[in-house]
């Protein structure tokens, strides 16, 4: 089993067979394409919070995966069915503490615990427990890429019906939401690759997305591999460009959004939905419904993550020559929460979720009504 866009190996993020699982070092992008083995939830642990895959799908799977390469090869487990279950839910509890702002790894390791218990229930040895486990983990891989693709489809199709009086589509996205940063084809790198397929895209605009530059480094790495008519602009630049009438629709992906639509994203997110709710361009936000954390009522509850300072003080994102003046205090949060009347509406795998008549979101109604459906 593999995951990947097909016919070509260096896009895949994510390379697993049972027991066996390598992952892209994506900070190393775009000059070397170098691979991690991941021997076990430490591996994994390191992996996700150092920045070797990141992506709120791809850290979620990468996550579940580094457990289950590890179990696959435990020489033996001295304990029962119920101590194997202890020993997974405990691993992933930590697995989960890598990165907290991204909902899909907590929400992959609430229905991984499920499988877990309902296995623990049934099996008399902790083998069982494992195998389960293992299965669990390789469906799950298998959906996240079915799901961007179905994404990618919809929101093609809904921006085709909705944007009027457009010859070809221009659109302007953020940090990097394509096979680099899920198990394969991408959320909104997905829609922008399905309406390139189309024929309907003149062109994407990528911002840099500072500091960690996963735009300049990933996002167009993606999009000239795809032969995709790309521009790439710094951060700075993406009000200009608006103003200058050369973007017709943002769309970013989300890390988590809650039960009102308020999105955490990346750093600068929020600043383009200002930007595009000025120059009155809709903003739409493309995210599995993983993403959807109907816990929390609004963005103000998020926790947002905050980054080594010298991701500031370096350049490469904290890995290359010091450019800023030692001594000199440091913010850098690693995503912003965009309010929802700033979204234009949300694309899922199960269609795209838009406002109501009160300009609301009705999230819960969408996902109880969508809930079972392929």
């Amino acid at each position: 089993m593999g995951n990947g866009v097909e016919g070509d190996k260096t896009l895949q993020s994510i390379c697993y067979k049972r027991g066996s699982l390598r992952l892209l070092d994506q900070r190393k992008l775009p000059l070397e394409t170098t691979y991690l083995d991941i021997q076990d939830a430490k591996d994994g642990w390191e992996a996700i919070k150092e920045m070797v895959v990141r992506g709120a799908p791809a850290i979620a799977i990468a996550a579940a995966l580094s457990l289950a390469v590890e179990v696959s090869n435990l020489a033996s487990f001295n304990g029962t069915s119920d101590d194997a279950a202890t020993f997974l839910r405990k691993k992933l509890k930590y697995l989960v503490s890598s990165r907290p702002t991204a909902v899909n790894l907590s929400d992959a390791a609430v229905k991984l615990n499920e499988d877990i218990d309902k296995a623990a229930a049934k099996a008399k040895e902790a083998k069982s427990v494992f195998q389960a486990y293992i299965e669990a983990t390789e469906v799950m891989l298998e959906d996240d890429v079915m799901s961007n693709k179905a994404i990618g489809s919809y929101g093609a199709i809904f921006l085709q019906n909705h944007l009027t009086d457009l010859q070809k589509i221009t659109i302007l996205t953020h940090c990097n939401t394509g096979s680099l940063a899920t198990a394969g084809y991408g959320t909104a790198l997905g829609v922008i690759r399905a309406l390139h397929a189309e024929g309907v895209l003149e062109r994407a605009y990528c911002t840099e997305t500072r500091p960690f530059n996963q735009g300049s480094r990933l996002t167009a790495f993606e999009l000239v591999h795809e032969n995709i008519p790309a521009t790439l602009i710094a951060d700075s630049a993406a009000a200009a460009l608006m103003n200058a009438g050369r973007v017709k629709v943002v769309i970013v992906g989300a890390d988590r959004v809650t039960a009102n639509g308020d999105t955490a994203n990346k750093i600068g997110t929020y600043s383009l939905a200002v930007s595009a709710k000025h120059h009155g361009i809709p903003f739409y936000v493309a995210a599995p419904l993983t993403s959807i954390d109907l816990s929390l009522s609004s963005g103000q509850q998020i926790v947002i993550e905050e980054r080594s300072p010298k991701e500031l003080l370096h350049t490469r994102g904290g890995l290359g020559e010091q450019v800023a003046t030692s001594g000199i205090s440091v913010w850098n949060p690693a995503f912003d929460v965009t309010p929802a009347n700033l979204v234009s509406g949300i694309i899922t795998e199960k269609g795209v979720i838009t406002k109501n008549g009160d300009d609301t979101f009705d999230i819960a109604e969408f996902v109880r009504k969508t809930s079972g459906n392929s």
